[in-house]
């Protein structure tokens, strides 16, 4: 098998490769190796697993993050993890019924670090994730991609990141995200108002469902199995779309992810699925 840094470079290259967003011009403020490092702490951790993940588009959330958050969620069960995904309405009412989710309240910082206290005391978590969440910027807002101010519709998720006890992981696609402050000055160059919240791990990816794929693929490396081969990201939009969502680019309840088809995200995921074949072989 070639070296496994040089497998996650191909990957992290891979899931940069379009550059939508800026993200192949703020990889290189990252040290190789991220998504290796990431996965090999997921794959070997043992007990709950924290998933934050859902933007607020207008009063709905958007497809790019929970796709991703749940093959992550779907992949650490498979594994003998026990994941949860931690989100704030209206998603948590849209998925409590399918999948163990712990709520956060919506627009309500003051009472959230207390919160994120209580639940890491409850669960103990062996690693918490955030994909595609917003992350608190300097001024203690959350601003999506337009710069627009959407603090009163957001759950905050930042404390579950900045008080842990464990591995943190968060993946981003834009700069405002959970995870970006780990590159602060780098992020000077885009045009976005970046979250300066930090974590352990940051993985960027033209898409932030994407990076689930990147994750998914290097722990199939210690799998027998191709992880990544039955992975129905099409079903899962469905799913979602059925219950509101919508794309965060457009704003329209369609089968897309940041305004690509999600047909993209699987030309991304074969070529991952042909960078681990070619590594196992």
């Amino acid at each position: 098998m070639m070296n496994l840094i040089n497998i996650s470079q191909l990957i992290e290259d891979c899931l940069v490769a379009r550059n939508l967003r800026g993200m192949k011009t703020m990889q290189s403020a990252l040290r190789p190796g991220y998504f290796l490092r990431a996965a090999k702490t997921l794959f070997h951790c043992q007990g709950n697993v924290l998933i934050g993940t859902g933007f607020p588009v207008d009063h709905t959330f958007e497809t790019d993050g929970p796709v991703g958050a749940i093959l992550l969620y779907n992949l650490l069960q498979t594994l003998g993890k026990t994941p949860h995904l931690v989100c704030g309405v209206p998603l948590y009412a849209q998925l409590k019924d399918d999948y163990r989710v712990i709520p956060i309240a919506v627009n309500d910082v003051q009472g959230a670090p207390l919160y994120a206290q209580q639940i890491a005391a409850q669960y103990q978590p062996a690693a918490i994730i955030s994909i595609e969440r917003p992350g608190l910027n300097s001024e203690g807002q959350y601003c999506n991609m337009r710069g627009e101010d959407i603090s009163t519709r957001c759950a905050s998720f930042d404390f579950f990141m900045s008080q842990a006890n464990c591995p943190t992981i968060a993946i981003g696609d834009g700069g405002n995200e959970i995870g970006m402050g780990n590159i602060a000055p780098e992020l000077a160059s885009l045009n976005i108002i970046p979250s300066v919240t930090e974590c352990d791990e940051l993985l960027v990816a033209d898409v932030s469902n994407w990076g689930a794929y990147g994750l998914i693929g290097i722990m199939s490396l210690w799998h027998p199995a191709d992880l990544l081969e039955n992975l129905d990201v099409e079903s899962l939009l469905k799913y979602l779309s059925a219950k509101g969502s919508v794309d965060g680019v457009t704003r329209r309840n369609e089968l897309t992810e940041d305004s690509l088809c999600f047909s993209a995200g699987y030309e991304v995921l074969n070529q991952i699925r042909v960078i681990i074949g070619n590594a196992k072989n």
